[in-house]
């Protein structure tokens, strides 16, 4: 059975009041009786406004990280029940950023993706390699070690009530994209690595693209056989673009 297409929408440190009601109006209502699954990661200060626009709507939306602690004494950290009392059902885990900039290892992403499900949310695990990686042809290498400490953690099973996003790191804002082909070797090898444990469960994934995507090449993207749709950062933030690029799941 073919899995259904998946788009969700990174809006990273963007938004404001003002401008969140216009894009988040404009896409619920562009989105009213679209095909693909579609939802929407913003940062925390805008999840209720994002439950408010968007609540009864075929968008769901989430959050862009969370903590790998329940609650506690943790200044600045997000649990996963307060992103559920905000009507979440999607996190963010491990996306590129939070692993280059603030030092999220491989342990404390498979602990995060630990906390999401607990809380009831499904996690979109990032993975995905950088430039230097690649052309030091260890993709296979960097992509399969991301994957395997969640695997390790919290079992295959776990990725039943997952997402799991390719990110090539050298293809995010940077207007770069992996060619299809490129993409696809990574998607089919993320897929083969998950059915060496368990082929239902790699059968069913949904494993996202995402480095660049644009309402241009989506299509094509989205055409091949292991990727079942895009994580948008960018072309999020403009209704337009975004709902140019769910058309194409």
């Amino acid at each position: 059975m073919p899995r259904t297409k998946f788009v969700a929408g990174n809006w990273k440190m963007h938004g404001s009041l003002a401008g969140n009601l216009a894009l988040l109006s404009a896409v619920r209502a562009g989105a009213a009786g679209l095909k693909a699954q579609m939802a929407v990661c913003v940062p925390y200060p805008y999840l209720a406004q994002a439950q408010s626009v968007l609540a009864g709507s075929n968008v769901a939306w989430g959050a862009q990280d969370i903590s790998e602690h329940i609650q506690g004494a943790y200044t600045g950290e997000v649990s996963g029940t307060m992103l559920s009392d905000f009507g979440c059902r999607y996190v963010i885990i491990g996306h590129s950023e939070r692993r280059s900039y603030y030092g999220d290892t491989d342990a404390v992403v498979a602990a995060k993706f630990a906390a999401s499900l607990k809380a009831g949310l499904t996690p979109i695990l990032c993975v995905g390699e950088t430039l230097t990686e690649r052309d030091a042809n260890i993709t296979a290498q960097v992509v399969t070690r991301q994957l395997d400490a969640v695997i390790a953690s919290s079992g295959v099973a776990a990725l039943e009530r997952a997402v799991v996003a390719y990110e090539p790191v050298w293809a995010i804002g940077t207007g770069k994209t992996a060619t299809p082909a490129q993409a696809q070797e990574v998607h089919a090898l993320i897929r083969a690595r998950i059915a060496a444990e368990s082929a239902h469960v790699a059968a069913g994934l949904q494993i996202l693209y995402g480095g660049s995507v644009k309402s241009a090449n989506a299509k094509e993207l989205f055409g091949q056989p292991d990727i079942d749709g895009g994580l948008i950062g960018g072309a999020s933030l403009v209704a337009d673009d975004f709902l140019g690029i769910c058309v194409a799941g």
